[in-house]
């Protein structure tokens, strides 16, 4: 498991929030990002599951 901190943002979290975190060197992927706009949050947790 990577030390470094990660998050996934649903479509709920506005865009600037994912931009911000991002200068500050945070890694950030957005349900835009990687196309699961509109997906479940069981689609959800498996892309990030899969991502780890």
């Amino acid at each position: 498991m990577s030390e470094r901190i990660c998050f996934h943002l649903d479509e709920n979290v506005d865009f600037a929030i994912a931009l911000g975190l991002r200068r500050y060197g945070i890694d950030v992927t957005t349900t835009n990002d990687v196309e699961l706009r509109t997906q479940s949050d069981e689609v959800q947790l498996a892309f990030i599951q899969e991502t780890q």
